[in-house]
């Protein structure tokens, strides 16, 4: 069975994008246009920055530097976890080797 069906129309800055993806994913496709047009629009309306293709290009560097933010955040929680997951596995395999 096919997953692609016809194009999604998402709105940036106004202007409407035809883009076709797998069924399944419409949903997440909608989020990340309306997360972007958002986006464009905060750098817009600063009037610091001019034109469609500056704006799309300033905002998808914001997204990808907080993007790598999370990352590393992430990254600090897991290994935080991990060492929070080992002390206690050492407590447990100390509590039972003293019975």
């Amino acid at each position: 069975m096919n997953e692609t069906k016809s194009p999604i129309k998402v709105h940036l800055l106004g202007k409407e994008y035809p883009i076709v993806c797998p069924q399944n994913e419409e949903h997440e496709l909608l989020i990340a246009s309306r997360h972007l047009d958002d986006k464009m629009r905060e750098i817009r309306d600063t009037g610091r920055v001019f034109g469609a293709e500056r704006i799309a290009v300033m905002a998808a560097l914001n997204i990808a530097h907080e993007y790598i933010q999370l990352q590393q955040q992430n990254r600090l929680l897991s290994a935080g976890l991990s060492e929070r997951l080992s002390a206690m596995h050492e407590k447990i395999d100390a509590a039972l080797g003293s019975e």
